[in-house]
This record gives C-alpha cells, sequence and structure tokens, in this order.
C-alpha cells in the first residue's frame, strides 16, 4: 500500500524539520503502535519505550526518510522490528514467545493478527525443516502436550534425548526469529 497524498506532505513537512508534523504523527499513532506492541509483550514501560524509540529513530532519520509504503504500515513495520529486537534481547520473552503463542497474543486488532500470522508461519517454517527425530519430539510436546517421559516411551528414546531434541528445536526457532525480524522489517519497506 502506497502512502496517501496527505502522508506524502506530512513526510516532507518531517523532512522539513517542521515539529508540528511530528507531533500530527505521534498523536494519531502512539495509541495504537503502543496496543499493538503490548499484545505481544506485557509490559507497559518497554512498550512506551518502544513507540518513543520510533519517533525518536524517525525524527533523527527525517532528513534521509524515503518511505514507499503507507505511513502507517511503516510505523507498524518499525515497531515489529524494536518488539522483536526486545525478544532477541530478554531471554524470558523469548521463551514466552514460544510458549502458549495462541494464548498470548491479543488479535483485537489487525495489526497483532498480522503479526501473529507471520510469528506462526516463521515458526512453521522453523519447525518443518528440523531434523525428523528433532520435528516429531518438538511438535509431541508443543502441539500435543505430552510431557518428556511420556515422548520418550512413545518414541523409545531417553527422556535426555527428548531434552536435547526440545533444547535444539528452541535454540533452531530463537536463532530464526532474529533473522525473521529483520526480513519482515525490511520486506515491509
Amino acid at each position: 500500500m502506497k502512502a496517501s497524498k496527505l502522508e506524502n506532505e506530512l513526510i516532507q513537512d518531517l523532512k522539513s524539520g517542521d515539529k508540528r508534523a511530528l507531533t500530527t504523527l505521534y498523536n494519531e499513532y502512539w495509541k495504537p503502535l503502543y496496543l499493538s506492541s503490548y499484545n505481544l509483550l506485557r509490559d507497559k514501560e518497554t512498550c512506551e519505550e518502544i513507540i518513543q524509540d520510533v519517533f525518536i529513530d524517525i525524527w533523527n532519520r527525517r532528513a534521509d526518510l524515503q518511505i514507499k509504503i503507507s505511513l502507517k504500515s511503516y510505523l507498524y513495520s518499525c515497531v515489529r522490528y524494536k518488539v522483536f529486537s526486545e525478544f532477541r534481547k530478554n531471554k524470558v520473552l523469548r521463551i514466552e514467545l514460544f510458549e502458549n503463542l495462541e494464548e498470548r497474543i491479543n488479535r483485537n486488532t489487525p495489526e497483532s493478527e498480522i503479526l501473529h500470522k507471520e510469528l506462526k508461519k516463521q515458526i512453521k517454517l522453523v519447525v518443518d525443516n528440523l531434523p525428523d527425530k528433532c520435528r516429531r519430539v518438538y511438535k509431541l510436546s508443543r502441539n500435543e502436550q505430552l510431557t518428556h517421559k511420556e515422548i520418550s516411551e512413545q518414541l523409545n528414546i531417553s527422556t535426555k534425548t527428548v531434552e536435547n531434541h526440545i533444547t535444539n528445536a528452541l535454540n533452531a526457532l530463537r536463532a530464526s526469529l532474529g533473522i525473521c525480524s529483520t526480513l519482515l522489517f525490511f520486506s515491509t519497506l
């Protein structure tokens, strides 16, 4: 979706250093951007910092802004990139991302629904590319909610092997999340 005429004017005003343009942009988008990030992070302070950082970055880079999509899409992409960055930095958040994904994401906004679908798609892609046994163990653990002991009995392997497969799967998912966020950010520009 391309930027509208009004958005292009706002971008030009930003580029010329008009602080009113930044204020207009902030007033129009801060709340939906905040809600979108909060739906994933559930941390008020972190989400406020993310939104503030996005607008500071836009102001600091205003002279070089090259937005080829709608301003709204661009802003959501910036927030999404910073949310993924938070997941990469914070081990607890990374673990929570993969645990109870369906329950954690509140899909009340179109943006959070899109982000949810992108995350699920990326997770499925990574899981589908795991080695066979690792993939089976991961799916039994996450999809069927089997314990390590139940998986070891079903597959006739040790519980330690089950733990190793799950660790390997989670490591692959965590590593992929960093790549995913960069790809998602640049694919929308």
